[in-house]
């Protein structure tokens, strides 16, 4: 099983900058996927940002130019700078991962949620 913990929410300004952090831990094996997505009151969850290992990134339009994900392949962990928010930013925001799992003699595929963090924008 591999868990997923967040960080970095809060309450920032228009216009300010927060980073999240998202560490997996468990018995993993490899990370194909990190990614984050978001959920506002009201509204279903959407994707926002995310990275292969291999380096390709994906975004969606209402955060291009603004957010930035990135990885460290080596801690499991995937970052979001998030830069010119705004109040339509305001969400709980979730990471994911898929990959996979077991010991040296088995591979098990996986996907896992954290347990979100929330960021509100405001002033």
């Amino acid at each position: 099983q591999v868990q997923l913990v967040e960080s970095g929410g809060g309450l920032v300004q228009p216009g300010g900058s927060l980073r999240l952090s998202c560490a997996a831990s468990g018995s993993i094996k490899r990370i194909n996927d990190m990614g984050w997505y978001r959920q506002a009151p009201g509204k279903e969850r959407e994707s926002v940002a995310s990275m292969t290992d291999g380096g390709i990134t994906n975004y969606a339009d209402s955060v291009k130019g603004r957010f930035t994900i990135s990885r460290d392949n080596a801690k499991n962990t995937v970052y979001l700078q998030m830069n010119s928010l705004k109040p339509e930013d305001t969400a709980v925001y979730y990471c994911n991962a898929a990959g996979w799992t077991g010991t040296a003699l088995s591979a098990i595929s996986f996907r896992s949620w954290g347990q979100g963090t929330q960021v509100t924008v405001s002033s």
